[in-house]
């Protein structure tokens, strides 16, 4: 087909990329005037071979234009090829094209016309949109169905340079109707037109009907495998009214779980996936039989190239926190061959923990015991770790994996003993004294820990049960020989171990408490370390019966997180099977940017690993990464104002307007409250405040609030109330869901006797401490210390000009104790620059952010981290508003 295309001699088009003699754009012109038809053909394709290795051709733009007016298809798609091309840096130019397009739109050849529409679909220069029109509006409706569906997709196309003309000219209507055509094919690239519209634009211009939906279904099985999936994307997100409905569609896309092409597999996945839950509980029979039809053709995936084998495991790995009885009984498929490439290798891991139960606990212990003598590091690790993770998820089974990590403990290796103490410490937290007697097979092993989470388990182990180790004192002192050039996760612990000794022991561990403590506290330029050292020496040494509660009080059971994803993300990762979205475990709005004008395409595309931004200082820093953007201590800009906001109307509070917003200022927090008399004869003067609990622990310093002078009637006045942080004030959010902003507040007019109540949003950038500036390496390790799941994404758009530019955005969020830690370019992505911040509140809680910035766009994408996951909404929601202001 290809050697048709570009001439007869098929494999000798090579020549047409070789070297050209001195003045070659001189005699390609004279070529391409020449008045032999293959002598103008070859010229054409030396141009576009010289255009295809980087070479400027635009030179020649007229003279390959005016090689367009012939009938020789093969000629005319080169020089279209061309013009697309060079469309956009010679847009004048271009326009004298279009006479060629529009008397090619009418040309009796159906592959012209189709070629001509689609050409100038390509051509993205606003000016040709206007002469597109009519050409488009007869090729939707041609006579062969060729060019109706070639002018299908190119609707979608011109949706995306003028959405506003496409509707003017019902266009969309029209590609509704072409649902309905009799050509399964125009069906297929009508759905595909309007589902790319109805995703770049945000609106349901789909809108499947009764009628809509049986033509899709009818067209299902006629149409090519791509059309399918266009199809199928499209039934997955209507929503049947009924049971009965949703059955008769999972019925009719059953059969597609047999196609040969695996993208129409998982796309008729998906619809089944997403209709099962529309059966209802009672559906019972119905759901089991679809489970036992669905597990055949996922299984039959993992026979294909190692790639699809990844895409379709990580889909599984989706469909099996779903629905994990559609697999529970294949999990010997997803045991490792020795050729799997170790990405499948780790993803079967994965899916295998997920499945393992107490039938099958036994065989799959095998099977990792064996994984844990393969020669990849990596992967042994994993296996180790999986082991710890099925004793996490099954009770019953938890002795019997103990038991397999001891015999692999015995092995001395390396980097399996360090494994299994990391996740031995986590059977700990799990099953408190139950397994403790392993604790000296651990001990016998401390030689061979050198890596810090390993020592830092260790540790852990040692400190909690210092009462059952003899030598648990000499244990931790090995550790503070060295307690200088240790990693900070491995100083914390053997600060708290330390301690915890020390409550349990204080006779024979006096010296060493005091050793550590001064170590923390005074050689020590980590703030963590030392900011716990304080507390604990000061808790010590004031009440040792406090210190003993705080530090050896029961800690909570730590719980199985094999289906770790959120429900609602879970959901909405189901629909998106066979995307980009089931491969990262992300939302598209996670690592997609759109312009804010309208449709646009992916401007962004996030690394696949978050880690590997971090792991190369050069990323993150190098240079002026840490610039200020030239401000220095004397620049520190003034507090920010308070925004009031109407809290409490006349008629609820004896004739008074309320108004309150939250500030702070030198590091207090207030609460700016305006009264309006608007009807009470009696001015107001003395008041009371009192708030209620909250999800940020605030009450005021005093509750005493006096007008001076008195709020006379017509008149009005501002106070101002200081609020603290009080412990027995907290309302601690449910746990799994966001934090509330609302304060709840009540005031009682002490002239009266009147008792009004209201809730004022807290703003929490007043929250916001002046010391919560992170240094870059502390930002670096809390941003991966936090479980990927626990980001939380958005997309700003519509933004001002001064939130586009980054120095801009940082002098904004200053005042707002929103520190900046860096900015770098994103790698591969012109144009693109990240930036980040850190803030911390008065309270303590750390929030990081990322956000994606792409020149020329006014949209800003925000990636939050932290670990007090409740409040991190709250903090996202700052710096979108922020952004925003």
């Amino acid at each position: 087909m290809a050697a048709k295309m570009l001439g007869k001699e098929g494999g000798s088009d090579s020549r047409f990329f070789t070297t050209q003699k001195k003045g070659e754009m001189h005699e390609l012109k004279i070529e391409l005037n020449s008045s032999d038809r293959h002598t103008k053909v070859d010229a054409v394709k030396k141009v576009i071979a010289s255009m295809t290795v980087g070479k400027d051709v635009s030179m020649l733009f007229t003279d390959v234009l005016n090689c367009a007016q012939t009938g020789n298809i093969e000629l005319k798609k080169l020089v279209y090829l061309y013009l697309i091309n060079y469309a956009k840096s010679q847009p004048e130019l271009t326009l004298l094209a279009v006479n060629t397009f529009v008397k090619d739109a009418s040309d009796p050849n159906p592959l012209i016309r189709a070629l001509a529409v689609r050409t100038m679909g390509c051509i993205r220069v606003d000016r040709i949109t206007e002469y597109l029109c009519e050409p488009l509006s007869r090729a939707l409706r041609d006579e062969d169905p060729y060019v109706r569906k070639t002018a299908a997709v190119c609707v979608a196309k011109l949706y995306d340079i003028a959405p506003d003309l496409v509707q003017e000219r019902g266009f969309l209507q029209i590609l509704h109707d072409l649902i309905s055509d009799s050509n399964p094919s125009v069906v297929a690239n009508g759905v595909a037109a309007l589902s790319e519209i109805a995703e770049t634009s945000g609106r349901d211009v789909m809108k499947i009907t009764a009628s809509v939906l049986q033509k899709l279904l009818a067209a299902l099985n006629e149409c090519t495998e791509w059309g399918q999936v266009f199809i199928l994307d499209s039934l997955a997100k209507y929503s049947p009214a009924e049971a009965r409905e949703a059955e008769g569609i999972i019925e009719r896309v059953t059969p597609r779980l047999q196609h040969a092409n695996s993208a129409v597999v998982m796309s008729a996945v998906k619809v089944i996936l997403s209709y099962m839950d529309s059966l209802g509980n009672q559906n019972t029979d119905a759901i089991r039989n679809l489970n036992r039809k669905l597990a055949p053709p996922l299984v039959t995936l993992l026979n294909s190239e190692p790639e699809i084998q990844y895409v379709a495991l990580r889909n599984i790995n989706l469909i099996v926190q779903k629905r994990p009885s559609i697999l529970e009984n294949e999990i010997k498929v997803f045991f490792c061959k020795y050729n799997d490439p170790i990405y499948v290798k780790m993803e079967k891991l994965e899916i295998i923990i997920k499945l393992v139960s107490e039938k099958n606990i036994d065989q799959v212990l095998l099977e990792m015991k064996e994984y844990a003598t393969e020669v990849d590091v990596d992967f042994v690790r994993k296996s180790v770790s999986a082991i710890g993770r099925c004793a996490v998820k099954l009770e019953r089974a938890a002795e019997r994996c103990i038991g397999v990590l001891l015999e692999l403990i015995q092995t001395k290796v390396n980097y399996v003993v360090q494994e299994a103490v990391i996740v031995i410490k986590d059977i700990f937290r799990r099953y408190p004294n139950r397994y403790e007697s392993i604790i000296a097979t651990l001990c016998d092993n401390l030689d061979t820990l050198d890596e810090p989470l390993a020592k830092a388990s260790m540790i852990w182990i040692i400190g909690e049960y210092a009462e059952r180790i003899d030598n648990a004192d000499e244990l931790l002192d090995t550790f503070l020989e060295t307690f200088e050039e240790e990693d900070p996760a491995v100083q914390l612990q053997l600060l708290t171990a330390t301690v915890k000794c020390f409550l349990k022991n204080p006779e024979d561990t006096q010296d060493m408490v005091q050793r550590v403590l001064d170590m923390a506290t005074e050689e020590s330029d980590n703030p963590d370390l030392r900011d716990r050292g304080f507390i604990y020496w000061r808790l010590l040494s004031t009440d040792p019966e406090a210190a003993k509660i705080v530090v050896l009080g029961d800690k909570p059971v730590i719980e199985d997180d094999t289906f770790r994803l959120e429900p609602a993300l879970l959901t909405t990762l189901i629909g998106q099977i066979a995307t980009l979205s089931s491969v990262y475990h992300k939302p598209p709005d996670a690592f997609v940017v759109r312009g804010a004008s309208g449709p646009s395409g992916i401007y962004d595309e996030e690394e696949e690993e978050d880690e590997e931004e971090y792991e190369d200082e050069n990323d993150v820093g190098g240079g002026d990464l840490l610039d200020m953007g030239g401000l220095s201590m004397q620049d520190t800009p003034s507090a920010p104002e308070a925004q009031l906001k109407q809290v409490c109307s006349a008629d609820k509070s004896g004739g008074f307007d309320i108004f309150a917003g939250f500030r702070q200022t030198n590091g207090n927090i207030i609460m700016d409250i305006e009264f309006n008399n608007v009807s009470s004869g009696t001015p107001l003067s003395n008041l009371a405040i009192q708030l209620n609990k909250n999800a940020f622990g605030l009450s005021p310093v005093n509750q005493q609030i006096v007008c001076n002078p008195p709020v006379a009637q017509g008149s009005s006045g501002r106070n101002s109330v200081e609020l603290t942080i009080t412990p027995n004030m907290l309302a601690p959010a449910p746990t799994g869901q966001p934090a509330s902003p609302q304060v709840q507040v009540a005031i009682k007019n002490m002239a009266s006797g009147n008792v009004f109540y209201f809730a004022a949003d807290f703003s929490v950038e007043a929250l916001f401490s002046p010391e919560g500036a992170l240094d870059r390496s502390a930002f670096i390790e809390a941003w991966k210390s936090i479980d990927d799941t626990q980001e939380l994404y958005g997309t700003v758009s519509d933004l001002p000009p001064s939130s586009t530019d980054i120095d801009q955005v940082q002098a904004k969020f200053k005042p707002y104790n929103i520190f900046f830690i860096a900015r770098r370019p994103v790698p591969n992505a012109e144009g693109q620059e990240v930036v980040y911040f850190s803030m911390r509140t008065v309270s303590g809680m750390d929030f990081m952010a990322e956000l994606t910035f792409k020149q020329g766009v006014n949209a800003c994408k925000v990636c939050l981290k932290t670990e007090n996951t409740s409040y991190g909404g709250l903090a996202k929601a700052v710096l979108e508003k922020l952004l925003l202001k």
